[in-house]
């Protein structure tokens, strides 16, 4: 493999990483709005069928990927859990 086709595999890499960032903090934006929307109607900050549902949901679309899907789960339970940190502490602040 010649130095080019590396660089090349590594400019993919950091343009997915990249959008990676970039869509997170979109979804944290949204996820904080929910949080405040929660706080402000007496809602919990967790709840836990509907995050079943979204690991399930998500577990399937790795299968679907070809990605492991017990990755996946990982990756969605920590972004899960910052969401209910996040969620929390609005509550708190209300």
């Amino acid at each position: 493999m010649s130095d080019e086709t590396l660089a090349g595999y590594r400019e993919s890499i950091d343009n997915i990483d990249a959008a990676l960032v970039f869509m997170l903090a979109e979804r944290f934006k949204i996820t904080q709005a929910v949080g405040r929307f929660k706080a402000e109607n007496g809602l919990p900050p967790a709840d836990p069928g509907r995050e079943e549902r979204q690991i399930a949901r998500l577990r399937s679309l790795a299968k679907s990927a070809n990605l492991d899907p017990d990755f996946s789960e990982k990756f969605l339970r920590f972004v899960i859990d910052e969401v209910i940190r996040h969620h929390e502490r609005v509550r708190v602040e209300s």
